[in-house]
This record gives structure tokens, C-alpha cells and sequence, in this order.
């Protein structure tokens, strides 16, 4: 007689545990146990957090242990029930580890092969061939491609959370946390609501009234330094959207810009032309915007939009700040665009800056926050759960920076971007125009756009040297250079050469589920549908785990600090653009500005997408043990090293700043996008 020891690990979450009877069977190189009752009383049952351990005995040995098979069946009424993991400790001494980390409700029975990391062509037996083809079939069915809007990336096929497959849904804490933060962003709005009735504005200190419950020290801080040309300027580097801003060596045509308008402003006794072949010329270009819909959902409110040129200087004291503004792109003989500056009339120029801002604001949701985090997961997590097993070492690399994505992106296009959402309702781009925005977006949506460093590269501002105090580049390469280095180590463990990546058959259907399916309707976007090297492969995971943890949290995670002051970026304006100068006063901002409701909401809004949850599970903290080999956890033990070493650095930084940059910082960096 023989006996196997096996554990049974039920999930923390709650409801994770069963009342339903669970039934076990190892199947061996050899053979295969009795069915076997995991229950050995019923005092002993498979509660939430518990581990239930039970001897198998067996007249022969089984042989190298190959599956664990589970058997789930109704008792009473039929529950779900999340296994963590299974270990086995075989008669010899042997321990077989079976990560899990799944929900069993219908599924009579869920086959679990043992958790080493395997690549499809490193399979020998049969048995196990077909266990890895039987999974990403039935996966297949439950991760289905489906198009949202016409023209957008493909997303899952589910019209709302409840339909969605349940590994991919929120766990109840999460939903809790959400409820929370809702409920105190709901009860913001409402003391506000009560404080008065009015909906416009005097001037901007009716809109501290909007700061009752919800306030912090960076949002304070802009509050009380929004008008300064430099912290504006800074926004541009360090704030929600600091991807705009490309180096400019060529005005362009549309832009009406002048040395005489901007000489005043050039401190180093120079020219334009000088500045702009000299490298310290700037610019933020919102051409995107043009000929977009203005939000019209509101009958009650005419809004509006404007796809404005801003020219930014990098001057001797280094500053970084706007020096020329033009908000219109005529085109029509004779009429000519208005080229706002900082020696023009104090309300002209600050709500020049106020139109900039709000033009960025949107650009900022829709294209750097929804498409190009958002929605590109949702093409990763959909790609890898159809077309890689659960043994695969990518697999097992990804799944932590995949967690919730698809649950997130399902219930905004239930409540945040539908049809009478939350952002049709604050924002100037609401209604058709988030549609045509999108769609304008993903022109530009290109693979090496995603390459932290080629963005870089692209938009010229790579150089340290040539534009300082650019902290989200240089946290970013930091955090780029960890995580490349991590999925670098994890490749060379099972990736023994070239030929080995090449001869890897999910691998290769993952990036060409990616780039033929998800990417679709994304024209040269240079996705690749192949992938030939270890080195291709490095960059191409890099950019997955990069774009869902630090990306996202580079461009989320700052919104209530930056965008809780209404004045400093407002989400829609209610005036058109001025052409003239001489012409603006309070009043005219005031009016332009949103109204309470629509400042309410939206404060409500970016506070909620702002936090962090009370489970967060931050860069590099995988307590999910899918990996079980030494040398792939030797890796996550290096990376996470890695991590401490650039929090450090970061740390030591910020002592010296008066407004520290921490977005992208790993440890406040979410695994993957899960708000």
C-alpha cells in the first residue's frame, strides 16, 4: 500500500468556499487513484482560506504524477468554489505542486496539469497534448473577439460584468471597494448639491465649495498655483497627460506664431529660428480635435471644442512654459488666427490656457487613458487567455498584470463611455464625438509607440540633457529597464534559442491573435504577427506588462490631483473659443467653465478612478504562486530587488522637489489596469 498526501488550498475571497462535494483523482505516468471524497467530515469542508489535506492510498504507485482531475457536485444548492492550489507528496517524498487559481461552478470536471512551465513542443505524452487542446477550446468559447463600436479595438464578446467568464470578474472585495468609493464621491455631490442652488459660477472661489470631503495636498497645491505660466507648463511633463509634448524644429503651417509675438519671452537673447534649431522649442498639438463633434447630448447646454497649437519654451532657468497659443485653424481666406500670448491681457492668456487644458483633458481620456492602456489590454488578456494553456510560461508570466482588466474595461462600457455615461455627461467630447475620437486614435496607435523608449524617440524628448525635470521619462525608462530585464530572465529559462521561439506554435498564435483579430480595425499599426528572436519576444511581453502596470499608472493615478481643480482643466466649455483679443472677462470664463452639476460629477468621477483598492497588488507582488521552478522564482525575487532599488532612487529624488513626481514609483504601480 501506498500513500499520497494531498493539500487542498481554498481561495481567501469571499464565497470562495463550497458546500458541494468535491472529488479528486491523480493520474499518474502509470495510472490513475479511485475517485476520491475531499471531505473528511463535515466540520472539515472546503471553507474560504482553509486547507484541506487527505491521504490517497493506492496498491501501486502511480508514476510521475501528470494531472490532478477535480469533480465538483451539487449538495443542496449549487455553489461556486475557488481552488487556490493543490500539492501532492507522493509515497517517495516527491512534491508535485498544481497551481489553480480558478473558480469551479458548472464544470463537472477541471483538469489540472502539473504546474513546471512548459512550452506546447516540450510536451511528449499524448495525454497531455490533449489536456492543453481541450483547455484553449473550451477557453476559446468563454474568450470570444467582438467589436463595440465599429472601428474600435475588438474587445470581449459580453454586454454586461454578469455575462463575463468568472475567472475574469471583480471578486466581491473588489465590488465592495468600488461601492465605497462611490458612496463617498455620491455624498461629495449631494453636500454639494445642498450647500446652494446655483449651476454657474461668479468666480473661481465658488468653486472651493466643490472641495467638502474630497480634497488633498497636490490638488490644493494647483488650486493655489494654476495661474503660474511654469506649474502649467510643468503639467505638460509630469501631470495626468505627458505625452504630448514633441521638440519642434518646424512651426507648422497652420500656426500663425511669429518671432515678434514671442521675442518678449525668449530669455537667452535669441531668435525662433534660433531656439528652434538650438532644441528648445516645444510643442503640443491637438490636431486630433479638428472637426470632432462638439458633446450635444444636453440640449439644455451648448458645448464646445477647439484643436489648439501650443508652443512651449525650455528657457535658461529651465523652466518649461507656454509662450504662444492658438486655438483656432483657419484655413478660409481672409480670416486669420488668433495667436494668444503671455504678454496679452491676463483673462485673454488665462483662458487660452484654460481651452489648452481642456483640449488635452480629452485627448488625455479618451486616446492616452482608454485606447492606448484600457482598451490594448483588453487585446493582450483576451489573446493570451484564448491561445496560451495555463502551463506556459508566458502564461504564467502575464496572468498577474491581467487581473480585472477585462472586468474594468466591461463595466466602463456599461457606465463610463455607453450611451448616457458618465463622460457623454462632463465631457466636451461626449455623445458621437467619443467615437470619432477614438477612431482619429487609432491612427497613431502604432507598436512602437508602446516601446516606452521609441515613444521617446519619436517625440524627441529622450535626452536628459535637452529637457530636465521630465520625471515620467526618466521613472519610466527606470521601471522599462526592471521589467525587461524580469521578462528577459523568465525567456532565457525556457526559451533555450531562436529556433525555440519559433517553434513555439502558442506563442506564435497569441501575437497573431493580437495583431490580425484584436488590432483589426488599427491601420499600420506594425503589430507584428510573428515573432522570430528571444529579443523580439522580450519587447513584445515588455511592452504588455509596461503598458498595463506603469503606463497606466503614469496617466490614471494622478486625475484628482490634477484635474480636481475645475479651472486648471475643464472637462467641457460652454463658450466657443474667443478669436479676438481684448474681449474676455470673468464673466466670460465663468460662463465658459462647466456648470455645478457637471463640476460635481466629474470631481466624483476622477476621485473614484484615482484610488488605489484596499487589496492593491502592486508591481512585482505575485502572491499568486503560478510559477513553481526555482530559477523563474529566482527571477521574480531579482525583479522585485529591481523595484526596491528604483523606489529608492525615486525616494531620494523627490526629498529635493517641491511637488514630488511618485506615479511611477513601483511601489504604488497596480500589477495591471484594474480601475
Amino acid at each position: 500500500m501506498f500513500t499520497y498526501t494531498v493539500s487542498v488550498v481554498t481561495g481567501n475571497q469571499v464565497f470562495a468556499g463550497t458546500l458541494n462535494y468535491i472529488y479528486l483523482t491523480l493520474v499518474g505516468k502509470e495510472r490513475s487513484s479511485d475517485r476520491t471524497l475531499l471531505d473528511k467530515s463535515w466540520f472539515e469542508r472546503l471553507d474560504r482560506g482553509t486547507v484541506v489535506s487527505i491521504d490517497i492510498h493506492v496498491e501501486e504507485t502511480l508514476g510521475e504524477l501528470l494531472l490532478v482531475k477535480l469533480e465538483k457536485e451539487k449538495f443542496l444548492i449549487n455553489d461556486d468554489w475557488y481552488c487556490r492550489s493543490i500539492s501532492v507528496t507522493a509515497p517517495a517524498g516527491d512534491c508535485f505542486e498544481f497551481p489553480c487559481y480558478r473558480w469551479i461552478a458548472d464544470q463537472k470536471e477541471l483538469v489540472l496539469p502539473e504546474g513546471r512551465g512548459r512550452l506546447p513542443q516540450d510536451e511528449k505524452l499524448s495525454i497531455l497534448k490533449e489536456c492543453r487542446h481541450l483547455e484553449l477550446e473550451n477557453r476559446r468559447e468563454k474568450f470570444r473577439w467582438n467589436e463595440w463600436k465599429s472601428g474600435f479595438l475588438m474587445s470581449i464578446d459580453a454586454n454586461k460584468s454578469s455575462e463575463l467568464p468568472l475567472d475574469v470578474q471583480f471578486d466581491t472585495a473588489k465590488a465592495v471597494d468600488f461601492s465605497l468609493n462611490a458612496f463617498k464621491a455620491a455624498e461629495n455631490l449631494g453636500l454639494n448639491k445642498l450647500e446652494s442652488l446655483f449651476q454657474s459660477w461668479k468666480d473661481f472661489a465658488d468653486f472651493e465649495k466643490v472641495f467638502i470631503t474630497i480634497k488633498n495636498t497636490e490638488s490644493e497645491y494647483v488650486m493655489q498655483n494654476w495661474t503660474k505660466d511654469a506649474v502649467f507648463g510643468y503639467q505638460f511633463l509630469n501631470g495626468c497627460n505627458p505625452v504630448m509634448i514633441k521638440k519642434c524644429t518646424k512651426l507648422p503651417d497652420k500656426f500663425a506664431v511669429t518671432q515678434e509675438m514671442v521675442e518678449n519671452s525668449l530669455d537667452r537673447g535669441t531668435t525662433l529660428q534660433e531656439e528652434l534649431k538650438a532644441g528648445n522649442i516645444y510643442i503640443a498639438d491637438y490636431e486630433i480635435l479638428e472637426d470632432v463633434q462638439p458633446n450635444d447630448t444636453d440640449p439644455s447646454t451648448q458645448q464646445y471644442l477647439a484643436a489648439p497649437f501650443c508652443l512651449f519654451y525650455k528657457n535658461g532657468q529651465n523652466e518649461f512654459i507656454p509662450i504662444a497659443i492658438q486655438l483656432s485653424r483657419q484655413t478660409t481666406p481672409g480670416e486669420k488666427n488668433t495667436v494668444f500670448l503671455p504678454t496679452d491681457d491676463e483673462y485673454d492668456w488665462l483662458l487660452a490656457k484654460m481651452w489648452v487644458k481642456s483640449s488635452d483633458y480629452n485627448i488625455h481620456q479618451l486616446i492616452t487613458h482608454l485606447l492606448r492602456t484600457h482598451l490594448i489590454s483588453e487585446v493582450f488578456t483576451i489573446a493570451m487567455f484564448r491561445q496560451l494553456s495555463a502551463v506556459h510560461p508566458v502564461y504564467k508570466l502575464l496572468i498577474p498584470h491581467v487581473r480585472f482588466t477585462i472586468a474594468i474595461n466591461t463595466a466602463a462600457r456599461e457606465t463610463l463611455i455607453n450611451e448616457g455615461g458618465v463622460f457623454g455627461k462632463v465631457d466636451s467630447t461626449g455623445g458621437i464625438g467619443i467615437e470619432q475620437v477614438i477612431r482619429k486614435g487609432m491612427q497613431t496607435l502604432t507598436y512602437k509607440s508602446l516601446c516606452f523608449p521609441e515613444a521617446m524617440k519619436i517625440r524627441n524628448v529622450d535626452s536628459k540633457e535637452d529637457l530636465p525635470n521630465y520625471y515620467y521619462r526618466d521613472d519610466g525608462m527606470m521601471v522599462w529597464e526592471a521589467v525587461k530585464s524580469f521578462v528577459s530572465d523568465v525567456v532565457k529559462i525556457y526559451y533555450s534559442s531562436d529556433a525555440t521561439v519559433q517553434g513555439d506554435e502558442e506563442i506564435q498564435a497569441f501575437v497573431q491573435d493580437v495583431c490580425s483579430y484584436g488590432m483589426k480595425n488599427c491601420p499600420n499599426n506594425e503589430f507584428p504577427n510573428a515573432l522570430k528572436t528571444r529579443e523580439q519576444l522580450v519587447e513584445y511581453l515588455t511592452i504588455v506588462i509596461f503598458t498595463a502596470s506603469a503606463q497606466h499608472a503614469a496617466i490614471n493615478f494622478g486625475q484628482f490631483d490634477w484635474y480636481a481643480w475645475i479651472p486648471n482643466t475643464p472637462s467641457t466649455m460652454r463658450k466657443p473659443p474667443p478669436t479676438e483679443k481684448g474681449k474676455v472677462d470673468m464673466k466670460y470664463i465663468m460662463e465658459s467653465l462647466p456648470d455645478r452639476g457637471r463640476s460635481s460629477l466629474h470631481l466624483g468621477t476622477i476621485w473614484i478612478l484615482s484610488q488605489f483598492q484596499d487589496n492593491e497588488l502592486f508591481l512585482g507582488v505575485y502572491p499568486d504562486k503560478y510559477f513553481t521552478e526555482e530559477p523563474a522564482m529566482e527571477a521574480i525575487k531579482n525583479f522585485r530587488k529591481k523595484l526596491v532599488d528604483v523606489t529608492k532612487t525615486i525616494r531620494s529624488r523627490n526629498e529635493t522637489l517641491e511637488l514630488p513626481y511618485w506615479y511611477l514609483c513601483p511601489d504604488r504601480i497596480p500589477n495591471s489596469v484594474a480601475i
